[in-house]
């Protein structure tokens, strides 16, 4: 489930109220204590946005992962092996013009002839499945839990507690996003009149100077927007006419406990029905953006003049389709990480999580098979701002502490300005069960229909470090997927300063307090280790 990105509607009122080289040596953090940080004072460029993530502390003072200095210094000429990713998401738009080349397909399956020539159980998977089928929108876990009606549910009241506070919530940001995009609406259209043009500027409005209260409103409404990463009023209207989107399918089928939203015709409890589903693995609608985005993220077409560039450049993503605008089931997870494992996958990235887990054992076991049969699972931490090791968060590969497998990572995000807001306020995080941190705030990557956008999340960090596993089990093949998990939490900088925690100015902590390694994931180490590791 993707957490809904909300403005606070108080801070909003208030304005309208006013008015590999062996010879390489590995990095370490520059600095001990955010006093003497090279912090990045100046705004970042378009090109820095657009690609802060590959970029290098040292060289840069933006806490990205060194990529761009590991295929400049390490990589440079050096032939890889190509590395299976799995992509268990919403869909990938597999015809984008920065993915359509990096795409896994089943040789061994003839495209549509409505056989499984390949007897795995999967009829026409030539670029993977979907688990979904047609299927879109989908109640949270909690919910269903409820719908059931069996108030015996070991978890029923907590299900019942979460849907009271929930329901509340998001109807109380109904209110508020209907009159925030009111307002909005009303200052762009007074500032258009007064500059006589739709088009208008940023450094226009902040020029109008003028006594009339409307006006004047309007222009306080736009700056507002403006100090808030906004670059124009357009894009003040679609951030908050999505976040109106969003919340109306929060209510209307996510927290709607009459809604039936699974079109298989398979039951989900029911773990021995396994072919459902299709060979569609593209999304059913362009707003599914999210598995696009986290494609690319890993893997977009490196230096081809487009959009944006993936960590790796050596890989075949499979897209398997089960996560949809609601809560995974537990049994499409399981089954997905089992189909990824068996048809080939060295790296499943799982941009996915809930608090509920009915069937947890069965994603665990699925879980310990991906690590049994040496296959490396990066899991995205979440974006609640909570402590993943007091408040639960799946899927996990923990059963009362012990763990089930030694290739699960799970990761947390980091946002692009070095120092104290350096953790995305966002992210969860953990000293026991989130392993290591990497850019995940404001990520370009690609989204459905040729097209690009920035997104921020766990959701962005997973694959972020998804692509760095996968450089190095291009590049160093004989290295397990435990290694390659060790090697990402030992090779990453290590950061010493403290730093805010869930975006709450008031709880400042060692960042170390956050995260198994205490350290942020940096390819351009990973690899110098790898190296030294396969000798």
């Amino acid at each position: 489930m993707r957490t809904i990105k909300t403005i606070t509607a108080s801070a909003f009122a208030a304005i309208l109220i006013s008015g590999c080289g062996g010879t390489a040596t590995i990095l370490s953090t520059p600095i001990e204590n955010i006093d003497n940080t090279p912090l990045k004072v100046s705004e970042l460029t378009e090109a820095e946005k657009h690609n802060w993530g590959h970029l290098d502390l040292v060289k840069d003072t933006i806490p990205g992962m060194s990529v761009d200095k590991a295929y400049t210094e390490i990589i440079k000429n050096k032939k890889g092996k190509k590395v299976i990713v799995a992509v268990i998401d919403s869909g990938i738009d597999i015809d984008h013009e920065d993915l359509d080349d990096v795409l896994w397909t089943n040789t061994k399956e003839v495209p549509n002839n409505g056989k499984d020539d390949d007897n795995n159980g999967y009829v026409d998977d030539i670029h993977g499945w979907n688990f979904l089928g047609d299927g879109y929108d989908e109640q949270l876990e909690f919910v269903r839990i409820l719908a059931k009606g069996d108030t015996s549910h070991p978890d029923y009241n907590r299900a019942q507690t979460e849907y009271d506070k929930e329901y509340n919530k998001y109807s109380g940001y109904k209110g508020n996003y209907d009159q925030i995009y009111e307002q909005i609406k009303s200052a762009d259209e007074a500032l258009s009149k007064h500059l006589g043009k739709k088009d208008y500027t940023k450094e226009e409005v902040i020029a109008i100077k003028t006594e009339d209260p409307t006006l004047k409103q309007a222009k306080q409404v736009a700056q507002y927007m403006f100090s808030n990463g906004m670059e124009s009023m357009a894009e003040a209207k679609e951030e908050i006419s999505n976040g109106v989107k969003s919340i109306n399918e929060r209510l209307n089928y996510n927290l709607n406990k009459t809604f039936k939203g699974r079109v298989t015709g398979d039951d989900p409890d029911d773990l021995s029905a396994k072919s459902y589903g299709n060979g569609n693995v593209k999304p059913v609608k362009k707003s599914e953006s999210h598995g696009t985005h986290v494609a690319g993220i890993i893997a977009a077409e490196r230096n081809n003049g487009k959009g944006a560039n993936g960590v790796a450049n050596n890989v075949a993503i499979m897209s398997i389709r089960a996560v949809p605008n609601g809560d995974e089931y537990d049994k499409d997870v399981a089954l997905a990480i089992r189909y990824a494992v068996d048809n080939g996958a060295k790296i499943i990235n799982g941009s996915f999580g809930k608090s509920f887990s009915p069937h947890s054992d069965w994603v665990r076991d699925a879980i310990a098979y991906a690590g049994k049969k040496d296959v490396l699972f990066v899991h995205a931490a979440g974006n609640d701002s909570k402590d993943v090791d007091t408040e639960p968060n799946f899927p996990d590969d923990n059963i009362n502490g012990e763990e089930v497998s030694d290739t699960y990572i799970r990761v947390g995000a980091l946002a692009p300005k070095y120092g104290s807001g350096l953790v995305a306020g966002f992210s969860n995080y953990g000293k026991q069960n989130v392993d290591v941190f990497a850019p995940g705030a404001k990520v370009y990557s690609t989204t459905p229909e040729n097209e690009y956008k920035t997104k921020g999340g766990t959701s962005m960090a997973a694959p972020a470090v998804a692509g760095v596993a996968a450089l190095i089990r291009s590049y160093y093949p004989k290295l397990s997927a435990a290694q390659v998990k060790q090697i990402l939490m030992d090779s990453g900088l290590t950061v010493k300063t403290k730093v805010i925690v869930g975006g709450n100015t008031d709880d400042v902590r060692p960042f170390a307090d956050l995260t198994k390694s205490s350290k942020m994931v940096n390819a351009y180490n990973a690899l110098i280790l790898a190296s030294k590791m396969s000798k």
